[in-house]
């Protein structure tokens, strides 16, 4: 089943920026408006509020008021932003947060267990869904014909297999 955490990563430090203690920030989130000034993230479980905020090559340059200085925003390198899972926005019916969907089990319409989905890459058109089976690393679309259902309660998902949908990640 999908980890059950009071915090939701939106964010990965990926370096200090300039030199007034301002980060270079990998965003990992549909709402990069959680990035505005006075918007508040955690840090290792410490409170930090956004100060100000720009975007750069899609990377959002943040300066939070409690890091002054590059030496304090090197320390900061690596370490993800997060929220408090309280302040999930609501999804549309049928979609789901990628933390919701890593670790549920993926089951075919026939019944067969495939495995557990372990990662998933973005391709553009649609997700695909990275799941290590007895079948070798399997790749499968998130797309209508393919994903039948998602039940989070019970931690599965199921589909439909379609010809050549067994596709093993090379």
């Amino acid at each position: 089943m999908a980890q059950d955490s009071p915090f939701i990563v939106i964010g990965r430090v990926i370096a200090p920026w300039g030199l007034k203690g301002e980060v270079k920030v990998e965003v990992m989130t549909d709402f990069p408006d959680r990035f505005s000034p006075w918007e508040e993230v955690h840090i290792d479980g410490r409170l930090m509020t956004i100060e100000s905020s720009r975007w750069h090559k899609g990377r959002a340059i943040l300066k939070l008021v409690e890091v002054d200085s590059v030496e304090a925003a090197q320390r900061l390198r690596g370490r993800f932003l997060e929220i408090p899972s309280s302040k999930l926005r609501p999804l549309p019916e049928d979609q789901y947060y990628q933390f919701q969907l890593i670790g549920l089990e993926v089951w075919t319409t026939g019944g067969e267990l495939l495995g557990k989905i372990a990662e998933i890459l973005p391709t553009g058109s649609n997700d695909v869904y990275v799941v290590p089976s007895r079948h070798g690393e399997l790749l499968i679309p998130a797309i209508e014909d393919v994903v039948k259902s998602v039940d989070l309660e019970k931690g599965c998902i199921v589909i439909e297999l379609i010809e050549g949908l067994l596709q093993r990640k090379t």
